[in-house]
């Protein structure tokens, strides 16, 4: 499957984003909870290296708590924080606010000793449709930000301001120009961080991934029977003939029953699957 990811705005936003980080207290660093470790950019890593960081874990209601422990421990660091939540529920993200008076409280004494009513301004950031802005927004408890089901809607820098006193920079979900694991790059491409019409026979790949672990999810939503060993392109032939994705001629609509399979991925109606 090839993988055209690293467009010029993701350039300019990752130079943007390196200006910017003098200015920053801490940093809010989303991943989707279903691949966080494939979320991580390694050049947003290293811009975000002197700050503090919030670890998140977005969409954390589409996987089992068993793996949202395993990932804490991984991403618990000791001078950094690890949230999961679900950033399209209302006040989801009130315990970031407490996380981030708790990794700044030192400065925040500081500046309230001296008379000063401080700002603490987070710079929130993640690859493409992680949730950024949707997070923002139910931060804010207002729309402040543009938001959308797919990459790249965000494409410049936007600063909003909280009731709580902080300064949120929502900046564009950035990716890096090549990775060094295939499996990352498709993890990214299931989880829509990479446009869909990039991407040729994305469901096959995808079913080719998950279907020894997650064989009985897929046998669930689609009512098919799938035997061992069964190849991605004959368990995708069954669920098009089960959900009736046909062409005129009585072909079976192989894009559009891809097309479906990602989407039910992508809403959770496959069940909670982890692909890290």
């Amino acid at each position: 499957m090839e993988i055209q990811w690293f467009p010029g705005h993701m350039t300019k936003a990752l130079r943007e984003m390196e200006k910017e980080m003098k200015n920053i207290d801490v940093v809010f660093y989303l991943l989707d909870a279903r691949a966080p470790l494939s979320c991580f950019n390694p050049k947003l890593t290293k811009i975000a290296s002197n700050k503090k960081i919030i670890y998140i874990l977005n969409k954390a209601d589409l996987v089992d708590e068993k793996d949202i422990v395993r990932f804490k421990n991984i991403l618990h660091k000791q001078n950094d924080e690890v949230v999961a939540l679900n950033s399209t529920q209302s006040n989801s993200g009130k315990v970031l606010f407490m996380s981030a008076k708790k990794l700044l409280k030192e400065k925040i004494d500081q500046k309230n000793e001296k008379g000063i009513n401080y700002s603490i301004k987070v710079m929130v950031v993640g690859v493409p449709n992680v949730g950024k802005s949707t997070l923002i927004n139910n931060l804010c408890g207002v729309a402040k930000t543009i938001t959308g089901d797919r990459p790249g809607v965000t494409r410049g820098k936007q600063w909003v301001a909280t009731k709580e006193g902080f300064m949120l920079l929502d900046t564009p979900g950035t990716l890096w120009p090549s990775f060094d694991d295939e499996r990352v790059g498709r993890n990214l491409a299931y989880i829509g961080s990479i446009k869909d019409e990039l991407l040729d026979d994305l469901a096959f790949y995808f079913l080719k991934d998950i279907t020894e672990k997650y064989g009985n999810l897929l046998e669930k939503r689609y009512d098919i029977t799938i035997s061992k060993d069964e190849e991605p392109l004959d368990i995708l032939e069954k669920i098009c003939r089960s959900r009736n994705c046909l062409l005129k001629n009585n072909e079976l609509d192989f894009d559009r029953g891809g097309k479906m399979i990602i989407d039910d991925f992508r809403k959770g109606r496959l069940g909670k699957i982890v692909l890290d």
